[in-house]
């Protein structure tokens, strides 16, 4: 498994896709996700460390996790299949450790919230990891061991490298 760590959350203007760029710690390795815009604004908000009246969804999920005993250990976007993204939430509840399934944006918000790290199978870096190369593209990650991925799987992931070509990314690696 792998550390990641949230570059960006990206808006294409024209479609208004979002996506949540997530970094391999100590790389130039990317990962972007597409998520919803309720999702978008629960990270968002949190990342700005924006204080709201009353309890978003993802923070009453961490709180009722938290007051039934449970600890929120860390999350992992765990799989990709047919251009979707698969997560789990990793809870602490006495001696037991309980994986839940999420989508990797409800995940990721709580993982904020929480304060744990993010984390990525191997396997999901060598479909869908990009690198930005410092001239506003992304190409694929070839330091990644990776299996030959099937044409038809390829035609699949064609939805991301879409979307990906039509950012603009030029102050990423800028710090």
């Amino acid at each position: 498994m792998i550390e990641l760590e949230i570059e960006s959350i990206r808006v294409k203007q024209e479609t208004q896709q979002r996506a949540v760029v997530l970094k391999v710690k100590g790389s130039d390795t990317y990962l972007p996700i597409f998520i919803g815009p309720f999702e978008v604004e629960s990270i968002r908000l949190k990342l700005m460390d924006v204080k709201v009246e009353r309890p978003l969804t993802h923070d009453l999920l961490t709180s009722v996790i938290g007051e039934m005993g449970g600890q929120i250990e860390s999350v992992i976007v765990s799989e990709l299949k047919n251009d979707t993204f698969y997560a789990k939430i990793l809870i602490g509840s006495g001696d037991n450790l309980i994986e839940i399934d999420a989508r990797p944006s409800d995940a990721i918000a709580i993982a904020i919230r929480s304060n744990v790290p993010i984390f990525v199978e191997d396997e999901v870096v060598a479909q869908a990891g990009v690198v930005f190369t410092g001239d506003d593209e992304f190409e694929t990650d070839d330091d990644v061991s990776q299996k030959p991925i099937d044409p038809e799987e390829l035609e699949s992931l064609s939805a991301f490298s879409d979307f990906i070509d039509s950012l603009d990314l030029g102050d990423l690696g800028e710090q």
